[in-house]
């Protein structure tokens, strides 16, 4: 006995039980804006009924040149960058921008040994563009991206010429957070670093190499600052990959310093309530023993105990202006100049006077 299997309808199939042209019934999936919604409605029931689950992607791609995909690489890996509000945020708002073009993301985590996504990932990824965010310079999976022809937006950093870029003021918000501080009188500064990806111990002059352009930058602005009030005994640690435990750990280690300092200069918040939760495993309090100042002004920073005086910039902003970058590198445009988006300084209880 043999048995026959049923063919699987087509859109020809469709077509015909419609009375209109192949081409009516893909706009019908691709095109809707081209056919009237009793038209559209009509073709989408016979489909149903027929079977017909709609075109297949893969041949659409095949056909287009296209995958409908941007790939965003990470710095880090997936667990990790979840826990990253800020990075929470701006990708929330790229994905909303694409979103009506019917784009989706392709997540590319990073690993520590790499400093972004393995090369081979991203010479695999089915994409049409590349966004890099928050990588380190010289990153592999750049010239990967460079290699394979994909246009490519960047997310803060590296800086790259004829490249797409949306950042923000650095160097100036940082230097706002030290202004901040030195008005309230403090003279002993201490700084929470992001991560550096270099060998050798912490410290300023490890800093100051780091190959995070946004790290040399913040840096930058704080001892700028320092500076112009005639300070420069200025300790540096540094949180290796943003990791609770390790941020605390080095914000205990400069809280022991000796004298020790009533101010703490961090990179970004998390290492800021990292900072606080240190202090307070040493007995100190935020702010009448030590102030603090974050950057990013994450949801967090307002909820934190006390709630965290801190640098802002805008998160939504970055990642919707990247995915507006993005559209207009898909639709053939040529890179714009770099897009820097102020920062501001947002002053909540973590701060005081000396």
């Amino acid at each position: 006995m043999t048995s026959t299997r049923r063919r699987r309808p087509t859109l020809d199939d469709v077509a015909e039980a419609v009375g209109v042209s192949r081409a009516t019934v893909s706009n019908a999936y691709n095109r809707p804006d081209q056919l009237s919604t009793q038209l559209r409605e009509q073709v989408l029931r016979a489909a149903k009924e027929l079977g017909y689950p709609g075109p297949n992607p893969t041949a659409r791609s095949l056909a287009t040149s296209r995958t409908g995909a941007i790939a965003f690489l990470l710095d880090a890996s997936l667990s990790a960058a979840f826990s990253d509000p800020a990075l929470s945020i701006t990708l929330d708002a790229l994905a909303k921008a694409v979103e009506p073009g019917g784009h989706a993301l392709l997540l590319l985590p990073g690993a520590e040994a790499h400093g972004g996504p393995p090369a081979e990932r991203v010479l695999a990824a089915q994409a049409d563009i590349a966004v890099a965010y928050s990588l380190a310079d010289g990153t592999p999976a750049l010239q990967t991206v460079h290699d394979r022809g994909l246009p490519l937006v960047v997310i803060d950093q590296p800086l790259l010429p004829d490249t797409a870029r949306v950042g923000c003021d650095d160097r100036g918000g940082a230097a706002l957070a030290a202004r901040h501080l030195l008005e309230l009188g403090h003279r002993r500064f201490a700084i929470l670093s992001a991560p550096r990806l270099s060998d050798g111990p912490s410290g300023l002059e490890s800093a100051r190499a780091s190959s995070f352009h946004g790290t040399r930058e913040r840096l930058a602005g704080y001892l700028s600052a320092l500076s112009e009030a005639g300070i420069s005994d200025v300790a540096v640690s540094e949180a290796p990959w943003l990791s609770a435990d390790t941020a605390r750990a080095s914000a205990v280690e400069l809280l022991h310093r000796s004298p020790r300092p009533t101010a703490l200069l961090c990179m970004s918040d998390q290492l800021a309530l990292a900072a606080v939760a240190a202090a307070r495993q040493l007995g100190l309090h935020v702010p009448s023993d030590v102030s603090v100042v974050g950057f990013d002004d994450t949801p967090q920073a307002a909820w934190a105990e006390p709630p965290l005086t801190t640098v802002r910039q805008d998160l939504a902003g970055k990642g919707r202006t990247a995915g507006e970058l993005a559209l207009h590198l898909l639709d053939g445009g040529a890179p714009p100049p770099p897009v820097v988006l102020p920062v501001s300084l947002i002053r909540r209880n973590s701060t005081a006077p000396v």
